[in-house]
């Protein structure tokens, strides 16, 4: 670490504290339901940022543990009527499973094989459950319910979910934030920067790159699994792989490498396509446009160039 860091994280403390203050407020402003969304994909990005932005793994196929975790919940809350906390749980150790499968076969490939190893096999998991029979095909999986927490809180009330969400969101937030501030996340880093020297050091590549995908993976099903509560469904769109394009654009517009940064952009990007929903097709387009005014104006994202205003005056 060098000297410089401790400003470089207390700037970013500064954002994320200023977030956290709005997602408490959030609710009494605009739709709940929206803001819970955004809170999911908000960490969906997390935890692909996880994988990209500390290890340079740039997967093309997260939508496979996001949308997969969403039908694993759903289906388990209604079809099994599980209680709401075991339906998340379920979903997700589906994703850490699917995230030991993928990843021990993408991470012996690096740069463009590692994306389309991981962009391959994410479309073969489209197709499966475009047929199979439980996640009903294009219909997708509707009416689920939300059910009740711990067998004790009844998360039909908005408020009460919105609490829930949060708390999860949060818990996943400060879960990344200590695995990349640990001397696990300095190898990670180390991996980054230059694999073939952290080799040298004795350290093995392959085997910490696959417990940061399975992280990643696991957290990424997290956020679907919850997601999938709070809109009572799961469709195609989660597994599609415009979901997984659409992560990589909110971690680049918010922040490659930042902490707060996919929050940002997550949010950014949610909120360009709900109020753009009805200019006919040109939400990409104008996705496009902020993508590219974002990589040409700052490189290091929303939340970067914010965290370097904070800490100019220091």
């Amino acid at each position: 670490m060098t000297a410089g860091s401790p400003r470089t994280w207390r700037a970013e403390h500064t954002v994320f504290a200023a977030m956290l203050g709005l997602f408490l407020i959030a609710p009494f402003l605009v739709y709940p339901i929206d803001v819970m969304r955004c809170l999911c994909l908000a960490l969906f990005a997390c935890a692909f940022n996880l994988l990209i932005g500390y290890v340079g793994l740039l997967s093309f196929g997260h939508a496979m543990f996001f949308g997969g975790a969403a039908y694993a919940a759903a289906h388990a809350a209604k079809v099994w009527e599980l209680h709401p906390e075991l339906a998340i749980g379920f979903a997700t150790a589906c994703a850490v499973v699917a995230g030991v499968v993928v990843g021990w076969l993408a991470i012996r490939r690096q740069g463009i094989y590692f994306a389309m190893i991981t962009l391959g096999l994410a479309q073969m998991f489209f197709f499966f459950c475009k047929r199979a029979e439980f996640t009903h095909g294009e219909d997708s999986i509707q009416a689920v319910p939300r059910g009740v927490l711990f067998g004790l809180v009844d998360l039909d009330d908005t408020t009460v979910m919105y609490g829930f969400v949060l708390a999860v969101c949060v818990i996943g937030f400060v879960i990344i934030h200590r695995v990349i501030h640990s001397p696990f996340g300095a190898v990670l880093t180390a991996i980054r920067e230059n694999e073939a020297r952290a080799t040298s050091l004795g350290y093995n590549t392959d085997h910490y790159k696959l417990i940061a995908f399975v992280l990643s993976a696991g957290l990424a099903g997290l956020a679907g699994a919850t997601k999938a509560l709070v809109i009572q469904g799961a469709s195609l769109n989660d597994v599609r792989w415009q979901t997984s394009g659409e992560v990589v654009l909110m971690t680049l517009i918010g922040g490659l490498g930042q902490f707060s940064g996919p929050v940002v952009g997550a949010f950014l990007v949610t909120l360009l396509e709900h109020y753009l929903a009805n200019t006919r097709g040109w939400v990409p387009v104008i996705e496009g446009g902020v993508f590219v005014t974002c990589v040409l104006t700052f490189r290091q994202g929303i939340v970067g160039k914010l965290a370097e205003r904070i800490r100019r005056p220091l």
